[in-house]
This record gives C-alpha cells, structure tokens and sequence, in this order.
C-alpha cells in the first residue's frame, strides 16, 4: 500500500516521476530541520528570465508553512544564498519556525472556543445590542 500512495499521490512526498525530474535536472542545495530538501535547477531557465527554479520536496505531508522563513526567502529569490550561507542574526525573544497547527489536537482554542468547551465567562456574553434610536 505504502508503494501505491507514493505513484498516486503528490501531497505525500514526491512522486517517481518529480523525483526522478529533479534528480536529473536540479541539484540538492540543503535541508531544513523539518526534514524538508531543497533543490535548484542545474541551467538557467529562459521562461524564469535566466533564474534557475528552485524546488522544495516536502518530508511527508506537502504543507508550505513547514517552510522557514530563511528558506521562503531562498525559494522565492529574495536572496541567492542558503540560509546556512547567511549571518542571520535572531533575537532572543524569536520563537523557532512552527507550521501552522490549524485542523491538528495542537490548533490553538481560546477559552469559549466551541473546539474547547464552548462555555463563555458570563461576562464576555453579557452585552444589550444596540437598536436604532435608544
């Protein structure tokens, strides 16, 4: 089964044939911490205006915000090099990269949320609606 998800399926990791194309044409560049590989075409693309395509294959589910910002940057341009090849200095009040949580048991749900309990303070649900001419 796990050999049949991977041909049919292009949000599970790469399929034969991505794999297969960016194994000839394009050369790995780097890896994140999520496990995700970078790649850049081998020649310039006259279609991308002389830029060479660069390329992301996922670890697992394809979700773009498993990409850092240092390697959004990389992918779409911004800057030629690497993340590793740059002096990014990060504060100490700069959380790490997390991907968005929405639809996963670690999505966030503030108190009141009906994915929670969906009980609101008596305060936050006492309120008079305002009609015209009060």
């Amino acid at each position: 089964m796990q050999f049949l998800s991977r041909i049919f399926t292009w949000w599970n990791g790469a399929t034969p044939g991505t794999f297969l194309s960016v194994k000839r044409n394009f050369t790995r560049v780097g890896m994140d911490g999520f496990g995700n590989v970078y790649h850049e075409e081998k020649k310039p693309s006259p279609e991308f205006e002389g830029r060479k395509r660069r390329w992301v294959i996922y670890k697992g589910y394809a979700d773009p915000s498993s990409v850092p910002a240092e390697w959004h940057g990389w992918l779409h341009h911004i800057y030629d090099e690497t993340p590793d090849q740059l002096d990014v200095r990060r504060h100490d009040w700069q959380l790490p990269h997390k991907p968005n949580m929405t639809g996963t048991p670690a999505a966030y749900r503030p108190k009141g949320s009906l994915a929670r309990d969906g009980r609101r303070d008596e305060v936050a649900a006492d309120y008079e609606a305002w009609t015209p001419g009060d």
